[in-house]
């Protein structure tokens, strides 16, 4: 058996979960749908339900309830028993004809007994008892109408949705971001008996609105139980104000201490914030297949990470606008399909050029062993070239068959590659660079100048302009490249006409979108006064300037500018390729920001014994494993380059990043200007 990870974690819980289905209706959440769509794929759990109805239905008010002929229900949910939860559970339960009810939760019962008690769980919960799971077992008999019958309510961590081996998001926390100075603000307002917050350095659990705490501590949950599957002891460390809370919560998670003591292996897990650097996030220089895939094609209904491709080219139906909803889109996850996993894995960890050939050899070698009449042509890949194995494959069902997950692949490549978008990709690079060149010579006000011509209302607009949300995306750059800037009058007044035109052009857009209806309050043009769109991008721009601040808590990571000299061109250095070189130093130097977290009074003994004895601190390269975890999204270049950091700095090392979403440039806008960051909606 291969050595445990992300893909056998995942596995795992679902084994357990499919264990448990047979002839059950089986109701689901967006989130473990997520994880199922990219562990194990849900031809396994259809498979394992069995009969020929399929009885898989969306976990939500709405939902169909079981007829007389169905007895068994299974519940698979990735949030805490509580609320509108629970109030959905009783109301499916009710309308059904259950004798049998599983409730599967991804949320430990240590977690449940803090959210039901403000406390942390009594020495009970040591001894293998879950009052929380045994009263709403109880209470489930009573929904169904019998307490005779039989209620389950169990604990399987369904915490990721594993992209590749060495990569994995967490569904449930996609919403997750780093504060933000105005979130202090915020919190200050909320507490006015308490001391006042300076900044975000002094920001801790306690001064937190009680449901992101709880968010936290269900995440913390999750991971916990990934360490205990990976049999590793961790010690955690932080880069960043909203990552040393997620690091303090997992290094004194009660169950994990307990869980510690008997772990034989060693893991350093560190995290760190997004907000620290969105360049990467929001840049367009990953030279990657699959990170123009998931930024251009439509995303897959209910997902956060997965995109839908258009099949309907292999079918008879002509390509027309209203035959795209007949036919099931495909999707990027393949996690049923070697073949195609294989490609896909290929495609994560080469470049745009590397991966488009590596598409169309694995076509050719499948068109070939299905022996199809195939045509070879060596020389540039191009779409039509594509397109015209992929036809090979349609009037051939077995071929379909066989190949499916492949040709969904190709297909996606296909359709980025004829993008209107991707030929956009290179506008925006050209831009990016042309403003790096620009940072050196001369001010912010200047810089934000190029941008103002490029502001243009919609029936201006050719298909080469940038439209507001790109505007956005563009401004994030900006302000996050350049970091911290000193304020003056020449400034005040260019960043005032670019908010004028900015509130201009959202005003005459024909159809707002859905990020700016979020953005503005308004659902359609008509209603956005001028007024009130001047207000949404102060805001914006009030966020834009909180960005630029956000490395000045950094002592080391204060840049990721790199000036140009005589012999290289100024260029963007990435916060996480700067944490890992750090990490990996042959000279071991103490880290400055990458702060280790305490997990108990021994560790604080080190930590204070260091200071005048020869006691070496906890260091985030002193364990075979690595688990970096960026809190608010990472790129798929980003997560390659990490992994090809380490190999060539320590090989031997092996590395997981996580995160908390697959980004694409469009996520950022609406992560930092429509979002709640402070008050996630737990439901209750």
């Amino acid at each position: 058996m291969s050595a445990p990870g992300v893909q056998s974690f995942t596995k795992q819980g679902w084994d357990q979960v499919l264990a448990k289905v047979k002839r059950a209706v089986v109701y689901m959440d967006a989130a473990c749908a997520e994880s199922l769509h990219w562990g194990c794929g849900s031809t396994r759990l259809l498979k394992a339900v069995g009969g020929p109805a399929c009885h898989l239905r969306e976990f939500e008010p709405a939902a169909v309830g079981g007829g007389a002929e169905q007895p068994k229900a299974v519940f698979v949910l990735s949030c805490l028993l509580k609320g509108r939860t629970v109030e959905t559970l009783r109301n499916i339960i009710c309308r059904s004809h259950f004798q049998y009810c599983v409730v599967v939760t991804a949320v430990d019962h240590a977690v449940h007994f803090t959210a039901n008690h403000a406390s942390a769980a009594p020495a009970a919960e040591l001894e293998g008892q879950q009052p929380e799971f045994e009263q709403l077992e109880d209470k489930l008999c009573e929904w169904m109408g019998n307490m005779n019958y039989t209620a389950k309510v169990l604990h399987i961590p369904l915490l990721l949705a594993p992209a590749a081996p060495h990569l994995a998001l967490t569904p449930a926390f996609a919403s997750l971001f780093p504060l933000l100075p105005q979130d202090v603000h915020l919190l200050n307002s909320a507490r006015p008996d308490k001391r006042r917050l300076g900044s975000l350095a002094e920001v801790d659990a306690n001064a937190l609105p009680p449901e992101l705490l709880l968010q936290i501590r269900c995440l913390v949950s999750g991971l916990s139980s990934l360490c205990e599957h990976l049999g590793v002891r961790e010690e955690c460390f932080a880069v960043g104000s909203f990552s040393r809370i997620i690091a303090a919560d997992l290094a004194n998670y009660v169950p994990a201490k307990n869980r510690r003591k008997t772990s034989a292996g060693r893991a350093s897990v560190v995290f760190v914030d997004r907000t620290l650097d969105l360049t990467g996030a929001v840049g367009h220089h990953g030279d990657n297949l699959v990170e123009k895939i998931i930024s251009v094609l439509p995303q897959l209904p209910g997902h956060t990470n997965d995109v839908m491709v258009n099949m309907v080219e292999l079918t008879a139906l002509q390509n027309e606008e209203e035959n795209q909803n007949m036919v099931a889109p495909g999707c990027l996850a393949q996690s049923n399909d070697p073949a195609a996993k294989a490609l896909w894995e290929a495609l994560l960890n080469s470049k745009h050029k590397e991966a488009v050939m590596e598409v169309r050899r694995h076509l050719v070698e499948a068109a070939s062993r299905e022996n199809l009449p195939i045509k070879m042509s060596m020389g540039r890949v191009t779409p039509a070239q594509l397109t015209s194995y992929i036809q090979l494959f349609k009037n051939n069902l077995k071929a379909l068959v066989n190949h499916c997950g492949l040709l969904q692949l190709g297909l996606a490549t296909v359709q980025t590659l004829k993008h209107p978008q991707t030929a956009k990709w290179d506008n925006f690079l050209a831009f990016e660079r042309l403003l790096l060149q620009s940072m050196g010579e001369s001010t912010m006000p200047v810089v934000l100048n190029q941008l103002l011509p490029m502001i243009k209302p919609s029936n201006q607009r050719t298909n080469d302009d940038y439209s507001p949300e790109e505007l956005l995306i563009l401004l994030i750059y900006i302000y996050s490249v350049t970091g911290d800037f000193s304020e003056d009058k020449d400034l005040a007044e260019t960043e005032e006409k670019v908010k004028k035109a900015l509130a201009q052009a959202f005003c005459e857009e024909s159809e707002l979108s859905p990020l700016l209806q979020k953005i503005t309050g308004c659902d359609s043009p008509g209603n956005l006064t001028l007024h009130r769109s001047r207000i949404a991008v102060d805001d914006v721009f009030a966020s834009l300037r909180d960005i630029a601040g956000a490395r000045s808590l950094m002592k080391q990571f204060t840049s990721v500018y790199v000036p140009g000299n005589h012999a290289h061109q100024a260029s963007y250095k990435p916060l996480l390729k700067q944490v890992v070189e750090e990490i990996f130093d042959p000279e071991r130097p103490d880290p400055v920001d990458i702060e280790h977290m305490s997990s108990g009074l021994t560790d604080l003994l080190k930590t204070g014994f260091s200071m005048f004895m020869k006691v070496s601190r906890p260091h985030p390269s002193d364990h075979p494993l690595l688990i970096l975890f960026v809190v608010g999204g990472v790129t798929v270049s980003e997560a390659k380059m990490v992994k090809d950091l380490v190999l060539s700095l320590k090989p031997g090392t092996q590395v997981m990043v996580l995160s908390t979403r697959l980004l694409r440039p469009l996520s950022l806008p609406e992560l930092l200007f429509a979002t709640d960051r402070l008050h996630p909606d737990l439901g209750f």
